[in-house]
Parts: C-alpha cells; structure tokens; sequence
C-alpha cells in the first residue's frame, strides 16, 4: 500500500525553484542521473572486490536509457547497488538533508547576480549557467528532473540479498509515495506496470509537453556525448552502447599505443594530422588528477586563441565540468589541448570560482611544470624537432612573458632568428647567443623590423656588424614585450639596438672586413665649425620635428637616422603603444648625421657657398623623411615622392651638362 508524504516548506520551495525554472540549459538533469547511476555502479563494483554477497551477481554492470517519443517517456536504469525501503526515505524521500537552506540561498545569490548583469544577453547567460553550477553541489541532483517532468517513478532494490523492491513516485508539486512492492506486484500480475529491476534503479520520466524533446533518442544521445560520454560503464540507450571511446587519461601508460593516443587526439580535436607531443599524467599528491595533454603539430595563432574556446576539458569523476577550461593554463600555453579529470574536485564546482579553487590552481601549476618540462627535454635532446615546435606554436608561446613564477625556464625555451643565422628560417635561443658572446660583453642586443633584410639594414645595426656582435631580429611585436619585459637573461641586460651608447662600443675592434663608405678626409677645425653651424641650419629647417640634430658615432654606411631622445624606448615599441592610445602624428626624436658620409660632406660644401640653397633645403627634408619611412613613421608619401622626382630631375640636368661636349 503506497504511503503519501508532504514535503517539507524548504523542500517545496526548491522544487519550486526547479520546476518553474527559467534557465533554459535543462538537459543536466541527464548529467545527474547518470552521474547517480554511475556512482552505485561504483559502489557495487567495490562490493565485488571485496568479495562481498549480493543479488544477481550475473547481471553486468551499465546504465540502460530508454526513450518514447509518442508516450513522452524517457526510462534510465542502473544495475547498481540499488536502495532499500529506509534508504530511499533517507535520500530520496528528503532531499538535500545538509544542504537545501545553502542551496536555496545560493540561488537567491545567483538570480540576484543575473538580475544586475550590464545587458540582457549577459543576464540570459548568467541566468542559464546558474543552475547548472550548483545543482548536485548540495545534494539536490536527482530533483533536476523535475525542471522537465511531470511525473517520476523510481523503481529501485537494493544488491542485498532478499531485499524486496520499492516504488517512489511524485510530481514534484509537493507530494511523494513510497510503497514496498509485494511479490505479485513485482512480477506484474497486479498491474504494476514493468517489473521492478533485478537489482539496482530504475528512473521513468514522465516528460511535460514542452520538454518532450527529451524523449527523442538523438536529443539524448547529444546530451550523453557532451556531459557523460567517459563514464566507465556502458551506456546504452535503446539497446546501442553510445560511450564508445574509453576515458583514456585513466588507462595505463603501458598499454596504450601512439596509434591510440593519435585516434583520442583526432576524437577530441577533429585535426587529422597526429599530435606533435603527448603528455599522459596521473598525480596522486598533494592533489589527486590524471590528466591527457597534446600539443598539436599545427599552429595557432592569437586571433584564433581569443575567438574560439579551444583549453582543456576538465572532467570530475568522469564526468564533465566545463569544456575549455582557460583558466587551468596560462594563455602562453593555450594551444594545448586535452583533458584532465580529478576526483577532488566537486563535480559541480562554479565556473565563477574556478580560478579561486586552490585545488584547480595546483593542478595548473603541475600542468605547466610538465609541459614546460617537457619542452625543456625536447630543446635539449632534440634542438631541430624543438625548432619546428616554435614556428608552429611560437606566436602565442611569446605571450609567456607574464608568467614571473616560470619566467628564467621561459626565457631559456624562447627562439628568435638573429644575424647568426643563414636565414630567417634559422632560430637561435638566448644561451646560444650568449655562449657566442665576446669577451667583455654583457649585454644581449635586438632589433625589431617586419622582416630579415628591413632589421639587417636598419641603420642603427651598422656599428654591430662593424664590431662583429651578433643582433636578434624580432618580427613579431610580442618577441620585443617579451624581451622588454625580461630585461635581463642570467647576468645578460637585453637592449634594444637603439637603446645602445655607441660609446659603450668603442672597447670592442672592428672586424677587418667591416662595411664602410670610402674614406674621407679629417675635417680642419674651421670645417668641423663650419659642420656644426650645418647642423644648426638642419634643426632649423626641421624646426621643432626633431628635438636635436648631432653627429652620430653608430652610423657608418648610412647618411643618418632617428634616435630617442632619452634613449629609453624603441621606435618599434614606441609606435605600438601611439597605435594603443591612438596617436598619428610621429613622436619627436633626435636625427643623427654620418659626418663622414659623402651625402653630408656634400651638404657642407653647399652649406659654405649658400646657408639659403634651395637644394640643401630639400636634401635635409628628404633626409629626415628617408629616417621616417625605415621606422615606419611617414604618414603621407605624396610630399615625399614629389621632392624625390625634383631631386632626381635636378641631378639628371646636371649629370647631362657634365657629359663631354
């Protein structure tokens, strides 16, 4: 005879909450029951290793799901360890016994989050998130079916031997029955429906009409595969097992064949190439985890780390938590790809303590060391195969330079191609360039240009080449942050060629093969005070363009080039940070003259016949701009086209009037 009971105030409250939910994200109820299955399946599983008695033990361990579109019925079924009379009432019959008063209270908490939310898409977001957060946090999963069914009868016997089955059935609107099914009524000569299962759980939803979309075997199956899809019993649904690939991450190293690692690698990320690496972790302190890493062979850039949500997968028991979990690597390592899954996490922990959990943070932090470990191991035995690595994952491995705690290991695993090397292609690390370093060197240089020939012939790299030290050349903006933001590799300052005092050159020679225009004669005293009013007409010509113009001691083939006043910060860095805070006009910055080129020396001789020459005007223009356009800073060629064809015609007529008569 079937008994009805009331639920208490707190208890119809909730499923208040549930049933009359707004959220829309309604298929975690599949999550939870199987989630509940999946745990008595564990709990009978450890009755047999102990070698326990207990019904049918020829009855194989999985979850049965049946669906009936026309009926609107959905049936899922455990052969677990199952529940007596007294357990159902314990569990079932009252709910979330330590935790209903926290569970509704963080509801309220959540709604009230979603409420203030900027903007209605956000506030739907929130809204749709917040169930999914907490449910099961506090005991209260199996009443999530109730946000989509009108009736639930749970069938359940427990593994026990001799224990008789029991029936609980409610609507969720404040009722429930619980009744111990007699022998008859179990075989279902009274007309008690289908037989009671031999041993475990048998839930029959009786979906709403607007929820009947959970009766269709495709809607289930897509809810299984997302949620559900590593639990290590079989899921059947209408007879077809529908987890197919096994959790990999908890197998045993041993057995599992790179050709395996591959086919998970291709499952989860849809990439037909194999990976480039893979780490299989099991940690068992100071927290428990296991964990499956790739790196992929193919590139990914920033554009496409910030649009799309590739992370890991991060998995409690089996059992999703969140697809593409950010948050448990630092961004410089975010073209990994893979799983981990920990059992000292709570299955439903809030994404909006994710970066607060400690647990999760010290499942980050062995994450990186692997990963960097590993890549350390790969730079040391295998140079080449490290190379390619950093051409493929380079663009967003640059972003590491935020990351103090790793920050000499990350230093060490950069690349960068240099005046070392035969060609852009080559790389080279900054130990190799310090091993290369002259004696009495202490300082690593770089500069930045978009590619090999405009870094190599960036005027103010003349003097290094003179001297025979080698020069990093960084193509990417992110290799100079990295850089800047390292400011020193072991006992190595890392500067900017610009950056540079010649003067601090001068204790190194010059190599004998050195590039350099032909030789000039000294300046008499009256021409060096002649050359310096020259170079007070130039400031005047460019006026306040230019905070300084002065004799360099850097250049040797190039007529002149910019320079920073205060020496503090690279053109290329200074133009990022103008594009930043949207500035268009060119930063003031000191021209520097090559006294000894014969553009300058020319210069002068037209300065001694005529301070007003119109022609000594436009070479100092064409002189400043030239500067201009190497830094990247001429805004607007037409001028400069326009003076550069005057020039040209000029020179000709005179080259023409020079020809023998």
């Amino acid at each position: 005879m079937a008994k009805k009971h009331k639920f208490k105030a707190e208890i119809r409250q909730l499923l208040d909450i549930l049933v009359h939910s707004l959220y829309t994200n309604r298929e975690i109820f599949i999550r939870e029951l199987i989630s509940n299955s999946s745990d008595a399946l564990d709990k009978l599983r450890f009755e047999q290793l102990r070698g326990g008695a207990f019904t049918k033990p020829e009855v194989p361990l999985e979850i049965l799901i049946h669906t009936d579109e026309e009926a609107r019925r959905l049936v899922i079924e455990d052969t677990g360890v199952g529940m007596t009379a007294k357990e159902v009432k314990d569990n079932i019959g009252t709910i979330a016994r330590s935790g209903t008063s926290a569970f509704l209270g963080q509801v309220t908490k959540e709604q009230a989050k979603a409420a203030k939310a900027d903007d209605k898409e956000s506030r739907e977001s929130h809204e749709d998130s917040v169930m999914e957060n907490i449910i099961g946090k506090f005991g209260v999963g199996f009443y999530s079916v109730f946000m989509v069914a009108e009736e639930v009868v749970l069938t359940t016997r427990s593994y026990k031997p001799d224990s008789a089955a029991v029936r609980w059935r409610s609507d969720g609107l404040g009722t429930y029955e619980i009744e111990e099914l007699d022998p008859k009524e179990e075989s279902g000569e009274e007309g008690g429906g289908d037989a009671p299962p031999a041993r475990g759980t048998r839930i029959e939803i009786r979906l709403k009409e607007e929820n009947k979309e959970y009766a269709s075997r495709w809607r289930v199956e897509q809810a299984i595969k997302t949620h559900s899809n590593f639990i290590s019993f079989p899921i059947k649904l209408d007879g077809q097992q529908v987890n197919t690939t096994p959790a990999l991450w908890r197998e045993p190293k041993f057995k599992i064949t790179p050709e395996r690692y591959a086919e998970f690698f291709k499952f989860l990320t849809f990439d037909e190439k194999p990976p480039f690496e893979t780490l299989h972790i099991s940690v068992d302190t100071p927290v428990q985890f296991n964990a499956l890493l790739f790196i992929p062979e193919s590139g990914l850039d920033l554009q496409t780390l910030r649009r799309e949500v590739p992370g890991i997968d991060l998995y409690s028991r089996r059992v999703l938590i969140q697809r593409g979990t950010k948050d448990l690597l630092p961004e410089y390592l975010g073209f990994v790809r893979g799983v981990v899954d920990s059992e000292d996490l709570p299955l439903n922990i809030s994404r909006e303590t994710l970066q607060e959990n400690l647990v999760l943070n010290k499942i980050g932090q062995s994450l990186t060391d692997k990963l960097l470990s590993r890549l350390e191991t790969i730079a040391k035995n295998d140079p080449a195969r490290y190379d390619e690595f950093f051409k493929a994952q380079g663009q967003v491995f640059r972003l590491g330079y935020s990351d103090f705690r790793n920050r000499e290991r990350y230093a060490k695993l950069l690349r960068f191609n240099s005046s070392h090397c035969d060609d852009e292609k080559g790389l080279v690390s900054l130990t190799e360039y310090k091993e290369r370093a002259k004696e009495g060197q202490k300082a690593i240089y770089f500069v930045a240009g978009q590619s090999r020939a405009a870094a190599a012939l960036n005027p103010h790299t003349e003097i290094f080449r003179r001297k025979g030290l080698e020069v990093l050349y960084l193509y990417d903006p992110l290799e100079e942050f990295a850089l800047e933001s390292l400011g020193k590799f072991d006992d190595f300052e890392l500067l900017s060629v610009e950056k540079v005092d010649a003067a601090s050159l001068e204790s190194f020679e010059s190599r004998d093969d050195a590039e350099s225009p032909p030789a000039q004669p000294a300046l008499s005293e009256e021409d060096t005070s002649r050359f310096n009013a020259l170079l007070e007409k130039m400031k005047a010509i460019l006026d306040d363009r230019v905070t300084e113009v002065r004799v360099s001691e850097r250049l040797s083939t190039s007529p002149a080039c910019l320079a920073s006043p205060d020496g503090t910060m690279s053109s290329s860095m200074q133009k990022i940070l103008r594009i930043v805070n949207q500035e268009t006009s060119p930063p003031k910055r000191v021209l520097e003259v090559n006294r000894d080129h014969p553009l300058l020396r020319g210069l002068l001789k037209l300065y001694q016949h005529d301070p007003e020459d119109r022609h000594l005007k436009e070479v100092v223009e064409q002189l400043f701009e030239s500067s201009l356009l190497l830094e990247g800073y001429l805004e607007d060629p037409h001028a400069m086209v326009a003076r550069i064809q005057s020039l040209l015609e000029r020179a000709t007529e005179w080259q023409v009037e020079a020809l023998p008569k």
